[in-house]
């Protein structure tokens, strides 16, 4: 196997820096020690802090895309909830990684709703198509479009692991876990017709 490119070993030193100890816990100075180059080196491969830190965004929200790839439900309400599980699976199992693609200032993430709106997101296409599939077979409320509920449903469930991981809900994962999964069916299910229930 050939040896790692400098960039990558740049990017590979910027993520074991915000594991370690978040965005502050990343510095040029700090990167540079780790990859055994020079701070200047690493202008030739990155813009800068941010340019480094952009980078672990999409790659976290990359990471997130592929996760929500494996969702294999056929109907679109059952996939929705199984997005939803797949969500909170993601923050817990990958902390760093979701905190990354969710929680990190970036210009370099997409903004709502216009980059979903435009099919920017490779995750967004895909909630946005089940969603359109309800609406499709009648199932979505009329009165409802498929990227408001899409927005609303994302926003409860990173809201509610944000207040999670805040360490603002009482009890331990399996508690927040039942509560947060009850939560997220309720939001998919304020935006479906009642026969679709």
């Amino acid at each position: 196997m050939p040896p790692a490119s400098t960039a990558a070993r740049i990017l590979d030193a910027a993520r074991a820096s915000f594991s370690a100890g978040g965005v502050d816990a990343i510095t040029v100075r700090g990167v540079a020690a780790e990859v055994g180059i020079t701070p200047m080196a690493i202008y030739r491969h990155f813009a800068g802090k941010e340019a480094l830190v952009d980078a672990l965004v999409l790659e976290g929200l990359d990471r997130w895309a592929e996760r929500l790839a494996t969702v294999d439900v056929a109907d679109p309400l059952e996939w929705l909830f199984a997005s939803g599980d797949e969500f909170l699976a993601f923050a817990l199992e990958e902390p760093r990684r979701f905190e990354a693609a969710f929680l990190v200032p970036s210009s370099g993430a997409r903004r709502f709703p216009d980059d979903f709106a435009r099919g920017r997101s490779p995750a967004g296409r895909l909630w946005l198509a089940r969603l359109e599939e309800l609406r499709q077979s009648g199932r979505l409320a009329s009165d409802v479009t498929p990227l408001d509920a899409g927005l609303t449903f994302w926003a409860l469930g990173q809201g509610l692991i944000t207040l999670y991981r805040a360490g603002r809900f009482a009890g331990g994962a399996e508690e927040f876990t039942d509560f947060y999964r009850r939560a997220v069916r309720r939001c998919v299910l304020s935006f479906v017709t009642d026969a679709a229930r």
